[in-house]
């Protein structure tokens, strides 16, 4: 009996590739070898940088509450500081945004610490 093989869902899998791969330059976008590895790469590289997507925000958003502290004459240790032992439940990424966005409120959160 002569072998079996499922040339119509390899090639679907082939054609989805090919087709995540459009816009790549040369033999990256139509080359199967070549596109498949870009794919993959390119999987890995999202997976990674979602990570570190949210490392980078937070780490902006510490810089920004750290610039926004210091104008009125606190580091961003000892405002944290307080507000841990003051149980504010506000987060960083608010207090980045009150400090970018509204001076007064973010003035307000910091003399209820002082």
């Amino acid at each position: 009996m002569p072998r079996s093989v499922n040339s119509v869902a390899s090639r679907a899998r082939r054609k989805k590739v090919l087709k995540q791969t459009k816009g790549n330059f040369l033999s990256r976008r139509n080359v199967w070898t070549v596109a498949k590895n870009t794919y993959e790469k390119g999987l890995t590289y999202a997976y990674r940088d979602r990570k570190n997507k949210k490392r980078n925000f937070r780490s902006l958003w510490i810089m920004r509450i750290n610039a926004a502290a210091r104008q009125h004459g606190m580091t961003y240790s000892q405002f944290m500081g307080k507000l841990n032992a003051q149980n504010v439940g506000l987060n960083r990424m608010v207090l980045a945004d009150l400090a970018m966005n509204n001076p007064q409120a973010f003035e307000a959160v910091i003399k209820s610490v002082k």
